[in-house]
């Protein structure tokens, strides 16, 4: 059975980018992309957005509505700024999970955490296997993460069943923009971001692959519709800079 299984699977494609490459491929791949460009993440991001990346992480802080004594998941948590904010929320009585499936990235949120003095859980895991116990979390959130797992659904899924009954899953990531802008947004992504990723990080190609992969990420309605069906309910999303990034969320009722 296990044979058949890793048979099927190593025939199964999915997209890094605008390449099609096999299943079993892509986690490396990407692990690749994020190991390369973990140590200038941030600068990047700020780049990239124009510093917009903290006012729509800022917003899904405040749509998390923590309280004191919450335990809240940060899947794909990278440099640890979702985490170091909830962290500050659930106090000493809660409980902040800090993961990612990149080693380097999650190196570099735990010692930026460390150095403010927050102490919190770390853990290298695959959003698709979970480590963790059914209805655990009060909030699990995943912010530009979601676009580079290879079966979204199956993530998604995973993130209902850790999350408890009430519990609240978001999901922040780069979507697609309003079509009147999507020309400029293009010639942009396409022309200005990989020059930029060459010169600060030393690295055009991920930064196009970055580009390609948000192109292929689901749309607002087609992740909402993921969402719905995987169990999730009273799933909403909030286009944020005319579309170029999206808060989605979904409660868990049972």
């Amino acid at each position: 059975m296990e044979n058949k299984t890793s048979q099927s699977n190593s025939s199964e494609t999915t997209h890094f980018g605008f390449q099609t490459v096999a299943e079993h491929e892509k986690a490396a791949k990407v692990a690749e992309v994020f190991h390369s460009v973990a140590q200038r993440y941030d600068v990047m991001n700020d780049l990239m957005s124009a510093g917009l990346h903290r006012v729509w992480k800022s917003f899904t802080i405040g749509r998390a509505a923590i309280r004191p004594g919450m335990k809240v998941l940060d899947i794909a948590g990278g440099t640890g700024d979702l985490s170091k904010a909830f962290a500050r929320k659930v106090g000493p009585t809660g409980q902040v999970w800090l993961t990612d499936i990149n080693s380097s990235m999650l190196g570099v949120g735990r010692d930026r955490l460390l150095d403010l003095g927050i102490v919190t859980p770390v853990s290298v895991c695959d959003a698709e296997y979970l480590p963790f116990p059914d209805n655990y979390f009060d909030r699990v959130s995943v912010a530009f993460g979601l676009r580079n797992m290879t079966h979204k659904d199956n993530a998604l899924a995973e993130m209902r069943r850790v999350l408890k009954p009430g519990g609240k899953l978001l999901v922040l990531e780069f979507s697609h923009i309003a079509k009147p802008l999507a020309p400029a947004y293009d010639w942009y992504s396409f022309n200005i971001l990989p020059k930029v990723g060459k010169i600060v990080a030393q690295d055009e190609e991920s930064y196009r692959y970055l580009a390609e992969s948000i192109r292929m990420h689901p749309d607002q309605e087609t992740l909402a519709n993921m969402m719905r069906e995987v169990g999730f309910e009273r799933v909403q999303y909030f286009n944020l800079t005319a579309g170029i990034c999206a808060l989605h969320e979904g409660v868990k009722l049972d």
